[in-house]
């Protein structure tokens, strides 16, 4: 049987002010939650944006069965990048609370940090206090507000100036207690001309144990960085998953972000990337992947505030079953923003008579001489090519694979780290049921 959580308790005035005696803050840290928590009680009165929210049932959602966790579960969790290959360090949370955090030596000794949230705010306040919040506004709405309020733990990035992260790093976000809720915070801020990549996965200890997950990440690249940025989505089918993410990408800096989203009962994440300065790029890439009753939905925008900005989002989808799909994808062209090239194209591969892929892309052009194009498609498997592969010696579960495996390649080429690309791969024959 899964572990049980603190005693359930709501998300209430006098809840919050306990939690915030317990945690002893800063004077500035305390004022923010207070903030958020002020925004979080005006939020749950207002209603959710419908453009963003009308595709998805969030009825079913019961905050008050879910608890802050009073410490880490020991048990293990199961990871499909963790033991893949060797890192330049790693950070791990579960329930909330910090478990392991390591960097080498050559790395520290550049000025680099890696390491949990909490311990950043204590180390290093100022940089705390001038970075948490710049991407993602804790009055976005209630989710981000209620994030804000009792976030307790996270990955923190720091890269210096001109400072180059050969060797990727890696980071966990774990949930092993049931009804545990997970507020934990990604945070990367790559100083001037420095570069690195961070592998992220989420990961559930028990296939029963229930969970929530109200998280954000907030990407701050400085002129001419760069950063290669992966969340692979891995919860288990009783988890609830939603958060805001956004990227700030500044002066000639280029993003690459890459996206798996495999788990979770219910998962809605809200996806900025704002290309701020003259010649910022952005490259974002996506593998969905739903089944049995799963809903995965995500809002996505693509910001472009400056000239000379570029933006390149591809998501390809299989939904099987009765599961869900929803993607609204937005691209914004503000009107001092010229010779903007933006794109956008969402793809879904429908696996059954009952499964159902939304997908809605969108412009919103205030500039005049940009490049901005748009897409969406979905289909079901073609009997032909089935049968193709099946006269040449492959079982139906074999020529799907092959089949998936080449709806999802255009992505996979998009992807320069090996461990990604067969890591991915790995995972969609275990959503196939083919094992490991």
């Amino acid at each position: 049987m899964p572990a049980t959580a603190a005693p359930v308790r709501n998300w209430s005035s006098e809840a919050f002010a306990e939690f915030l005696a317990a945690r002893q803050e800063s004077p500035w840290q305390s004022e923010r939650r207070q903030f958020a928590f002020a925004a979080f009680e005006e939020l749950l009165n207002s209603p959710l944006d419908p453009e963003e929210f009308k595709r998805i049932d969030l009825r079913a959602l019961r905050p008050e069965k879910f608890a802050l966790a009073s410490a880490a579960q020991s048990s293990p969790l199961s990871t499909l990048m963790q033991h893949r290959a060797e890192f330049g360090g790693t950070v791990s949370h579960v329930d909330g609370h910090p478990v392991q955090a390591t960097l080498q030596q050559s790395l520290k000794d550049r000025g680099v940090i890696f390491c949990g949230l909490s311990q950043f705010v204590q180390d290093h306040p100022d940089l705390a206090q001038a970075s948490i919040g710049r991407a993602v506004s804790a009055n976005a709405d209630r989710f981000a507000a209620w994030h804000a309020a009792f976030w307790t733990g996270g990955t923190v990035l720091y890269v210096p100036r001109n400072v180059e992260v050969s060797e990727p790093l890696y980071s966990l976000i774990g949930l092993a207690t049931s009804g545990a809720a997970d507020f934990s915070h990604t945070l990367v801020i790559l100083e001037e001309g420095s570069s690195a990549t961070l592998l992220e996965e989420t990961a559930s200890a028990d296939p029963n144990a229930t969970g929530l997950h109200i998280g954000a990440v907030e990407l701050l690249l400085a002129p001419r960085s760069q950063l290669r940025y992966v969340q692979l989505q891995n919860w288990n089918d009783k988890v609830w998953h939603l958060a805001h993410q956004a990227g700030r990408v500044a002066a000639d800096a280029t993003l690459q972000w890459t996206v798996g989203a495999l788990g979770s009962k219910l998962s809605h994440i809200h996806q900025d990337v704002h290309l701020d300065g003259k010649g910022a790029s952005a490259q974002v890439n996506g593998v969905t992947f739903a089944t049995d009753k799963q809903v995965i939905s995500y809002y996505t925008q693509q910001g472009h505030h400056a000239p000379n900005t570029q933006s390149d989002l591809l998501y390809k989808d299989v939904v099987r079953d009765r599961a869900r799909m929803v993607w609204r994808g937005m691209i914004k062209v503000d009107a001092d923003a010229q010779k903007t090239d933006g794109y956008q194209r969402n793809d879904a591969l429908l696996m059954s008579d009952d499964c159902r892929a939304d997908l809605i892309p969108g412009l919103e052009i205030e500039a005049d001489d940009v490049r901005c194009t748009h897409g969406a498609t979905a289909g079901r498997v073609d009997e032909e090519q089935l049968f193709y592969c099946m006269c040449r010696g492959l079982n139906r579960p074999e020529a799907m694979h092959m089949i998936v495996e080449g709806f999802f390649q255009r992505v996979y080429d998009r992807i320069p780290v090996e461990l990604v690309r067969e890591t991915l791969s790995q995972a969609v024959q275990q959503k196939l049921g083919l094992g490991g």
